[in-house]
């Protein structure tokens, strides 16, 4: 694994999801999960988000709108709460969720708005 990739990796990933949230992770790795964890965070975290061609703020964006299309809920709040710590507002949110509903269907619309409001209410912003 190259170490200046999971270094910036890591940095970026505490950055997006809370230092908290990423060393509860990367403690709980096992032998079974761990190479997954380090190569994840080199990879999509180091490689993808520590590349400066697209700001935070807007990866976040096109992360909700992806996870959110491939249904993937938990993932999703995740990204939302880091996506408020990327400076991504509430009527943005709620932008990315029309769209999700426009082009996924109504049905994971409201799937991402009954999460987003989990979220949204457990940071205070509604």
């Amino acid at each position: 694994m190259d170490d200046e990739l999971f270094e910036k990796g890591l940095a970026r990933r505490k950055a997006t999801l809370g230092d908290a949230y990423v060393e509860g992770v990367m403690d709980n790795a096992d032998d079974f999960s761990r190479p997954f964890q380090e190569a994840m965070t080199a990879w999509c975290w180091g490689f993808g988000w520590a590349d400066d061609a697209i700001d935070a703020k807007t990866r976040s964006m096109m992360n909700l709108a992806m996870i959110g299309a491939l249904g993937k809920m938990q993932e999703w709040e995740l990204h939302c709460k880091g996506a408020l710590k990327n400076g991504v507002s509430v009527e943005e949110i709620r932008a990315i969720v029309h769209v999700i509903g426009i082009y996924c269907g109504v049905p994971q619309g409201v799937e991402c708005f009954r999460h987003a409001r989990k979220v949204l209410e457990a940071e205070g912003k509604l």
